[in-house]
């Protein structure tokens, strides 16, 4: 699952591309929060590529807020493979390189549109918190208290 350029690239315009057709007002990666490399490198961040017979068909950031916490970031799967549990076990795998950083928490965000995903972090335990960050597009807040 771990990130190789091209690969990585892709899946984050497919996910920039499906954000500007859902959310209502579009979507401009330049302000929402667009996420340097440096920022998706260790240590300061995780970039994870989920591959499906050796095609890249999902992905998700883990991000270093502080020295406590981190921040998940563009999870995202392929239509073509939504309902095969890809998306969990990109979470599954984010949450453990927290607990492997030494995060006591992890962060996350997203917008009313993407019920799926809100759904996702309720059934995995994430509680809606105050607002934590200016994303201008996000509409929900959550935190995840890890072991």
């Amino acid at each position: 699952m771990r990130s190789s350029g091209g690969d990585a690239r892709w899946c984050l315009e497919s996910y920039f591309r499906e954000l500007a057709k859902r959310f209502d007002a579009g979507f401009d990666p330049a302000n929402g929060n667009m996420l340097t490399e440096a920022e998706m490198t260790p240590p300061a961040g995780w970039l994870l590529v989920a591959r499906l017979d050796g095609a890249p068909v999902g992905c998700g950031v883990l991000k270093r807020l502080d020295k406590a916490a981190g921040e998940i970031k563009r999870v995202w799967t392929a239509p073509s493979v939504r309902g095969l549990g890809v998306a969990s076990r990109l979470m599954d795998r984010l949450e453990a390189l927290a607990v492997e950083q030494g995060f006591g928490a992890v962060k996350l965000d997203t917008n009313k549109t993407l019920t799926e995903a809100r759904q996702l972090y309720l059934k995995r335990g994430y509680g809606e918190i105050a607002r934590y960050n200016d994303n201008p597009y996000a509409h929900y807040w959550f935190e995840k208290r890890l072991p």
